[in-house]
């Protein structure tokens, strides 16, 4: 019982692989927040996405149209 317990002790005194340990307790608490706040996280990208896509289809007839006035006319 004496030998596990020092070996626990010297487990817990160990700071070699603490900074793996550290970065895995910070993915964890983002992969909470992350299914925490998944709803709200979908629906922003939802609409960033939909926002972009109606910016694209705004702005391709203008880009068609800057696009033949730019381009260089055959002889």
């Amino acid at each position: 019982m004496e030998r596990l317990k020092e070996g626990w002790n010297a487990f817990w005194k160990e700071e070699e692989g603490l900074g793996t340990l550290e970065i895995l307790l910070i993915v964890a608490v983002l992969i909470i927040i992350a299914i925490a706040f998944r709803k709200w996280i979908l629906k922003w990208l939802k609409a960033l996405f939909e926002s972009a896509d109606k910016e694209i289809v705004d702005q391709s007839g203008t880009i068609s149209k800057d696009a033949g006035d730019l381009s260089p006319k055959a002889p």
